[in-house]
């Protein structure tokens, strides 16, 4: 029995806080801003395209990101505003499936395999949805499994799709440079990097032991995904695993008590 090809979206949007901000206020765009606080010890949650051009990106430090660009505008998370615009993003995606897996408010896995339009027509048409019912624009990655559509997506960034056909999915794999796949940060890079592993047809070249001897039980997956072997289903019912909450302070907590106080709040919050 032939077994069936998946047919998997992600949808990713656009700087997604920042294009929310730009909607809102049309005297921002064009400009380079950022979501989150410029206090000293502030963090970018995230950075529109245009502040991209400085070297600005999320998670940077605030001060860093001022040294920048000199010209940068901070704006605080309105985190009510995004909620809501993710809320209608997601009824657009129900008109073309039900199994959907959102990953974060901006972006999210579709499985349209029980859909009998073509993949890459419904993802060119949630994405002119998107832009014209809520006017931010969108991009997206199709293919087989969720890792292939994932790093697809970023392949035309920002607004546009790319779409890895599934006779393509091994060249593109083979391809790809070894950083780019899940799972593999700077440590494990420069592991797979001494053993002469720097693209995916070499990870392909491995043997499964070899790789479960070397890199412990993510070998096996490592083995598998290079083999578009993903047995990680678009899961609409995900169980949230963790729940926390964070606070940047200004300056230090030196004192015993203040901390206390300050876990205190934190934990309560949480």
């Amino acid at each position: 029995m032939e077994q069936l090809i998946k047919k998997i979206i992600h949808v990713d949007m656009d700087a997604f806080y920042c294009s929310v901000e730009q909607l809102d206020n049309p005297e921002l765009l064009g400009k380079p801003i950022v979501v989150g606080s410029e206090k000293d010890r502030g963090v970018i949650a995230a950075a529109s395209y245009e502040a991209r051009k400085f070297g600005i990106y999320s998670a940077m430090a605030s001060v860093i990101a001022k040294k920048k660009c000199k010209n940068i505008i901070f704006i605080k998370p309105r985190m009510d505003r995004y909620k809501e615009i993710s809320t209608k993003i997601r009824k657009i995606f129900l008109d073309f499936t039900d199994l959907i897996e959102p990953l974060s408010l901006d972006e999210a896995f579709l499985d349209v395999t029980n859909n009998d339009s073509l993949a890459t027509d419904i993802a060119f048409k949630i994405r002119k949805r998107i832009k014209s019912e809520i006017g931010i624009t969108s991009s997206a990655g199709i293919s087989v499994n969720k890792f292939v559509a994932k790093i697809a997506t970023e392949v035309n960034k920002p607004d546009g799709q790319k779409t890895i056909h599934p006779t393509k999915v091994k060249d593109f794999l083979d391809l790809l440079p070894i950083g780019k796949f899940f799972g593999v940060g700077k440590v494990t890079k420069k592991k797979m990097q001494e053993h002469g592993i720097y693209l995916g047809r070499d990870l392909r070249k491995l043997k499964r032991s070899y790789l479960i001897e070397n890199f412990g039980k993510s070998g096996k997956y490592f083995y598998d995904i290079i083999r578009s072997i993903d047995n990680n289903p678009v899961n609409p019912n995900r169980i949230r695993k963790s729940v926390g909450t964070e606070k940047t302070f200004n300056s230090d907590l030196l004192l015993e008590k203040d901390i206390i106080n300050e876990l205190n709040i934190l934990a309560n919050e949480l």
